[in-house]
C-alpha cells in the first residue's frame, strides 16, 4: 500500500481496511544548487514535506490520526491546529467520510484558515489560544473532556497527545536513512512544540535497530527566538525544556510557548550529539525567500527555519562543512499568502501599452 503504509512494520497496528491515504510521504530530498555552494557546504539537501497532499508534513500524522478514527468507527474528529495539522486533518477527514471540528490558534494565516473550510472543516478560532499559556491550557484541558465524554481522542501533533499518529511522521526520517544510508552527517529540525523533531529522532532509532550499520545524524532543534522553548535549554545542557510567558514569534506553526514533547525533546537530540539553535524571525524571512529564488522552493516560514539553522551553525563555525546537511522543508508557500506577497512585491511587475514596448524592454534587460 502507498503512502505511510510503506512502513507498516514499523507502524501502530492498523486493520488493511482502514488505513487512509492520499499519497503522503516519498517526498523528496534534493540537492541545493546554490544555497550550499555559497556557503562553502558540498552537501546541502532540502527534504521537501511541500509536496505533500495538503502542503505539508503533517499529512503523515493525518493519515495514522484518521485511520485510527476508521478503525474505532468514530465519525467525528475534535482537533487543535495551528494551521497545517488542521489542514491536513479536514483533508483525509474528508476522503474518510468524518466530520472535523479544529479549534485553530488565534492569528492562524488566511491561507491556512481558508484550506480547512475549503476540506469542509468547522473552525473554532479562540482569544489568545496558542498564544497565552494559561488560555492555551484552559483550551486544551476543555476540548479533552469533552472529547473523551464521545469516546475520542483530541487529535494534537504530539506524542504527548498522539502517539499513534505521530508514529507517520517517523517515516520522514526512514525515508532519509533509504535516500542516505550512510548519512551520518547532520539533520537540522525545525520545532514548535518539539513534535517534529522527536518524530525524526525516534525514527532514526528505530531504523538503525532493523539496520545496525545505519550511522545515525546528529539531529539538531531549530527554534525563533520569540518561542525558545526547547532549542536554548538543549544548547546550554538543561534537563527540562522551558515554557516562554507569551510566544513573541510572527512564524506561523512555531508558536507553542508551553512544553509539549519538549523535555523528550531535549534527551532524544542530546542522545545523537545535537543541539539547538534560535533565529531571529528577520532571518528566517530571508531564508524563505533565498530558499525561492536562488532553489526554487516555495515554503512558507515556517519551512524555511531549519535552513535558517543551518546559517546560524555556519556562523557559529559549529558544522562540518563536509558533512551531508539535511533541512527539513516542512510545508509549502501558499498557506502564508502575506509573507509570500511581501516577497513577491520585491520582483515587481510592470504593464505596457504595446506588445513592441514590451520587447523593447525586454532586449534592455537581457543585455544587462
Amino acid at each position: 500500500m502507498k503512502g505511510i503504509w510503506k512502513y507498516s512494520h514499523l507502524l501502530p497496528y492498523i486493520e488493511e481496511s482502514a488505513k487512509l491515504t492520499l499519497g503522503e510521504g516519498n517526498t523528496p530530498l534534493i540537492k541545493s544548487r546554490q544555497l550550499g555552494r555559497q556557503l562553502g557546504i558540498d552537501h546541502l539537501y532540502f527534504k521537501l514535506e511541500i509536496v505533500n497532499p495538503s502542503g505539508s508534513y503533517k499529512d503523515r500524522f493525518a493519515a495514522g490520526a484518521i485511520s485510527g478514527l476508521v478503525q474505532r468507527n468514530i465519525n467525528f474528529c475534535i482537533a487543535t491546529s495551528s494551521g497545517n495539522t488542521g489542514a491536513a486533518l479536514s483533508a483525509y477527514c474528508a476522503a474518510a467520510g468524518i466530520k472535523c471540528y479544529i479549534a485553530v490558534v488565534d492569528g492562524v494565516p488566511i491561507g491556512k484558515m481558508q484550506q480547512m473550510q475549503v476540506y469542509g472543516a468547522q473552525t473554532l478560532m479562540i482569544k489568545n489560544f496558542g498564544i497565552d499559556p494559561n488560555v492555551t491550557s484552559e483550551v486544551m484541558h476543555g476540548l479533552h473532556i469533552i472529547a473523551e465524554n464521545f469516546g475520542s481522542p483530541v487529535q494534537i501533533s504530539a506524542y504527548q497527545y498522539s502517539s499513534l499518529a505521530m508514529a507517520g511522521v517517523q517515516t520522514i526520517a526512514y525515508e532519509i536513512a533509504e535516500d542516505m544510508p550512510a548519512l551520518g552527517g547532520q539533520v537540522f529540525s525545525p520545532a514548535g512544540g518539539g513534535g517534529l523533531t522527536l518524530a525524526i529522532v525516534k525514527g532514526f532509532n528505530k531504523w538503525k535497530a532493523i539496520k545496525p550499520d545505519f550511522k545515525i545524524p546528529k539531529v539538531h532543534c531549530v527554534q525563533p527566538e520569540g518561542n525558545d522553548t526547547i532549542s536554548g535549554p538543549l544548547r546550554n545542557g538543561l534537563s527540562k525544556a522551558q515554557p516562554v510567558p507569551k510566544s513573541q514569534t510572527a512564524i506561523s506553526g512555531l508558536q507553542v510557548p508551553n512544553i509539549i514533547d519538549g523535555n523528550e525533546v531535549l534527551e532524544a537530540c542530546k542522545g545523537t550529539r545535537g543541539t539547538g539553535y534560535t533565529v531571529a524571525d528577520s532571518a528566517v524571512y530571508k531564508c524563505q525567500e533565498d530558499l525561492a529564488k536562488m532553489e526554487g522552493i516555495y515554503c512558507e516560514p515556517a519551512g524555511a527555519v531549519a535552513l535558517a539553522g543551518v546559517l546560524k551553525a555556519v556562523e557559529n563555525g559549529e558544522i562540518n562543512k563536509k558533512d551531508h546537511i539535511v533541512c527539513v522543508v516542512t510545508g509549502h508557500g501558499f498557506k502564508d499568502p502575506v509573507s509570500s506577497a511581501k516577497i513577491a512585491k520585491k520582483s515587481g511587475d510592470s504593464y505596457f501599452n504595446s506588445a513592441n514596448e514590451t520587447f523593447e524592454y525586454l532586449k534592455s534587460q537581457i543585455k544587462k
